[in-house]
């Protein structure tokens, strides 16, 4: 070899070994629609992670709970909690004082201990993770406060658990990654989509062969917002701040996160690269207008993310998923949530009080559907079966019970989490992913293997039972 391509090999191998974290930094220096476009974001130096793998943590007889975040989605779960056997709601915080104080009342009214109350600000939820022993820290706040709250708490020694998505950010993403494995702590997205009834029985009927091998998904958040963006659902309007700034799919893993699961992504599969494109934005400015007049802020808003975005995903082994973000249009509410295989199709969406359909070959007649409810009695999962009585009159079904059961069943039995960090961020990190490739004129964007090849090795997800 001669030296200059001796310098040339030398000059490869230190470019390879240039860390996620300055790369990234980079790129927000110069641009980092210009700096990351159609590259990989899989290579980086690891500070402190050798070996890679789901959190492994002893069994928990009485989880210890601090809750931060309860407004409508948080305070939803905290009266969950009050309700699972071997929970111990130790404290709560929000910016809110009323709201913690809300909760106490609740748990004291349920006959439960009157859990500490934090509510200084935004950063008190440190104070909280410093001050109590927790062995689990949940966070139902604005997104961007939840990767701050996880790595918080897996840093002073309590599992995590977030509503969705976990972060906002691919940097932040890796940061959870780092350190679920450095800390040994659970890192869990609470994606209540995947405990739906008609998900699950989607995934049992998957994981049956009934729809043979599964090659195509489609998934969306298809929800009509503009009412809720524009008013006082959101504290502070925090929510709309994100359409005003970004432009790709802000919110994916409803969507996705049922069809990943029958992909097995990070099990076997895993994403490789996307494309994305966004229409022009008019949904909002317009609504704006209408509803709060021309000279409201929200109508002089110059809003980046467009009212539709579209997403293709191509898998390492061939599958596709499309997905679809929009809720800045009048539109009725759907998920699409189509599964498509060699035997068999299923689509809808998403909920027991519109149509999903199911074609199986050689069940259903030739070219024509029929309701995915007609195969229940031989395909409804088992765990919606043995856990309706105790989640009747829960939200979304029942599934925002069940998967707060989920966790706990799994922390005090010492069992691995239905989903985990290389899930959470997988389906995360799209939103991210998608900014990326919308500001380079729908460019092809690789995903990070958050697994470092671990995906090849690691058990499908089974049949889930309590």
């Amino acid at each position: 070899m001669s030296k200059q391509e001796l310098d040339q090999d030398n000059k490869k191998s230190s470019d390879e070994k240039l860390s996620r974290r300055n790369f990234l930094r980079m790129g927000a220096a110069v641009g980092v629609g210009t700096a990351l476009a159609g590259v990989a974001l899989n290579s980086c130096t690891k500070e402190f992670v050798t070996s890679p793998g789901a959190a492994k943590v002893d069994p928990i007889e009485t989880v210890r709970l601090g809750i931060v975040g309860v407004g409508n989605q948080g305070s939803g779960h905290f009266k969950y909690f009050l309700r699972i056997p071997g929970v111990e709601i130790v404290a709560v915080c929000d910016i809110v004082e009323d709201k913690v104080k809300r909760m106490q009342d609740w748990a004291i009214e349920a006959g439960k201990p009157k859990p500490k109350g934090y509510f200084n600000g935004k950063n008190d939820f440190k104070r909280m993770c410093a001050e109590e022993d927790l062995d689990l820290v949940f966070t139902a706040t604005p997104w961007e406060w939840h990767a701050p709250i996880l790595l918080e708490a897996m840093k002073t020694g309590s599992n995590a658990a977030s509503e969705v998505p976990v972060a906002v950010t691919i940097d932040e993403c890796w940061a959870l990654v780092e350190a679920s494995e450095k800390y040994n702590k659970h890192c869990v997205m609470m994606e209540n989509v995947c405990y739906m009834e008609p998900e699950m029985m989607i995934y049992n009927m998957v994981k049956q062969g009934v729809f043979g091998e599964v090659l195509h998904g489609e998934g969306a958040y298809n929800h009509d917002l503009r009412n809720y963006l524009i008013g006082t659902e959101y504290e502070g309007d925090w929510r709309i701040k994100h359409s005003i700034k970004r432009n790709g799919n802000l919110y994916p893993t409803h969507g996705l996160g049922p069809i990943a699961q029958c992909m097995d992504i990070s099990r076997g599969d895993r994403f490789d690269y996307l494309v994305s494109m966004s229409t022009t934005a008019h949904g909002l400015q317009e609504y704006a207008t209408k509803h709060l007049g021309a000279d409201h802020k929200y109508a002089k808003a110059d809003y980046k993310c467009g009212d539709v975005n579209t997403t293709m995903i191509k898998t390492v082994k061939g599958k596709t998923i499309y997905l679809v973000h929009d809720t800045h249009l009048p539109r009725p509410y759907s998920r699409i949530n189509m599964v498509q295989g060699t035997h068999g199709i299923t689509q809808g969406f998403g909920d027991l009080t519109h149509a999903n359909l199911v074609h199986i070959e050689g069940l259903t007649a030739p070219h024509s559907w029929e309701p995915l409810m007609t195969h229940a009695e031989q395909y409804k999962h088992p765990l919606i079966t043995q856990m309706e009585a105790m989640a009747d009159g829960a939200t979304h079904g029942g599934a925002d019970f069940i998967e707060d059961y989920r966790l706990i069943h799994c922390l005090r039995n010492g069992l691995p989490t239905d989903m985990d960090v290389y899930e959470a961020v997988d389906w995360t990190v799209v939103s991210g992913l998608t900014e990326l490739s919308v500001a380079n004129g729908s460019k092809p964007i690789e995903f990070p293997d958050f697994t470092r090849g671990k995906w090849k090795t690691r058990e499908p997800l089974g049949i889930i039972t309590n």
